[in-house]
């Protein structure tokens, strides 16, 4: 391996929208990571169904094809 061509391996905080949070590592740069959906509400490990509606695209499916 080359040396000083590797970006830095640090530990991050990531924050899921759930307000779960854990601690891992990554290269991204950043101290904190933002997102959507974690193992502690994604449905293949709940059970429960989730439907994430970004920018009402479930509604707008629903308005043209008439589903209530």
């Amino acid at each position: 391996m080359k040396a000083d061509i590797h970006p830095a391996y640090e530990a991050v905080e990531v924050t899921c929208s759930c307000g779960s949070t854990f601690t891992t590592r990554s290269t991204l740069g950043k101290k904190d990571l933002h997102i959507d959906v974690c193992a502690s509400c994604h449905p293949f490990f709940t059970g429960k169904q989730k439907i994430v509606d970004t920018a009402g695209r479930v509604d707008k499916f629903r308005q043209k094809y008439g589903m209530k």
